[in-house]
């Protein structure tokens, strides 16, 4: 008996299939061509958003006041000169198209995979404190990959991490401020010494964000600040840290940084400070701070217990 053919719609249907998918693949791209300024331009928007909230992060609460001041200012001003709203709204599309470009400058030939080496230490040394024998799809395993662990990273000139977000299992437990300390000494030792890192856990998310914190100035002699009584200034952070900031004088400079304080009198809780350092590591700077400070309240009396006339760097 012979065969009888099959259906011309099994037949064909193999073919037909990758034309539909050829069709559906070139209408994305079409609609992504056409598309494009406007995903450049919410890419954009969200950028310049992300950095009006960093930069009102970072302003003292002092002086944001200030700033809703002046913005409140601008707005004003734009709104009652003619086509005012329609250039600003141009600025803002054209600024917003500026920051939402694709950046992807060339690194140099080997840059990559170093980065990606540093990536893939961190994340094997973060694999016994991120995994559990009975997770049964684990983030963090031996041999797998970062890629899903680390959905930001940013790297400064020198090749090492300057900005890091890492996921972390919602079974981690940090909540607790050992299991913290374990992962950023853990981190702060990957990624290199002799800077300071500020950790921002996101607990609701399951979220770690590792910035690196830049460099404090140095270049800030000893003078008289302008302070409250009982208070002494031993130094600067930086201005996340604190909500009040100094104004000081640097030559013909005047500007204002935040300052770790030092509160004596009767009813403080550390009434005193011992110094301790290395040569070279300001130690003498700092006595001589304190000492000029202490004068503008009264007499200051050193007291040398060794005789060995180490004092001289007050005189």
């Amino acid at each position: 008996m012979a065969r009888r053919p099959l259906p011309r719609i099994l037949s064909n249907g193999g073919a037909q299939l990758a034309r539909s998918r050829e069709l559906a693949r070139t209408a994305a791209d079409s609609a992504t061509d056409v598309l494009q300024p406007l995903i450049t331009i919410a890419r954009g928007l969200r950028r310049l958003a992300a950095a009006g909230r960093r930069r009102w992060t970072e302003t003292p609460r002092d002086r944001r006041g200030a700033l809703l001041f002046l913005v409140a200012s601008v707005v004003l001003v734009v709104a009652l000169v003619p086509y005012g709203p329609l250039l600003a709204v141009i600025v803002l599309m054209a600024a917003a198209a500026w920051q939402g470009r694709e950046r992807t400058p060339a690194a140099p030939e080997g840059t990559d995979d170093t980065r990606t080496r540093r990536l893939q230490s961190l994340y094997e040394a973060l694999v016994p404190y991120f995994s559990i024998a009975e997770d049964p799809d684990p983030l963090y395993a031996h041999g797998g990959g970062w890629e899903k662990a680390f959905p930001a990273h940013e790297f400064d000139e020198d090749g090492r991490v300057a900005h890091l977000v890492i996921r972390y299992p919602a079974y981690f437990t940090d909540g607790e401020a050992e299991s913290r300390a374990r992962i950023e000494h853990l981190l702060t030792a990957k990624s290199g010494r002799g800077r300071e890192y500020r950790f921002t856990w996101d607990e609701e998310a399951n979220h770690l964000s590792v910035d690196v914190l830049a460099a404090l100035p140095t270049d800030i002699a000893a003078q008289r600040f302008v302070t409250a009584p009982g208070e002494t200034v031993l130094g600067f952070t930086d201005p996340t840290r604190v909500q009040r900031t100094l104004p000081l004088t640097h030559g013909v400079e005047q500007r204002d940084v935040p300052p770790v304080v030092w509160r004596t009198g009767i009813r403080s809780t550390e009434p005193h400070l011992l110094v301790l350092g290395q040569p070279g590591t300001g130690t003498s700077t700092l006595l001589r701070s304190v000492a000029l400070q202490a004068l503008h309240h009264g007499d200051l009396l050193i007291v040398d217990g060794g005789g060995t006339g180490e004092y001289a760097c007050l005189v």
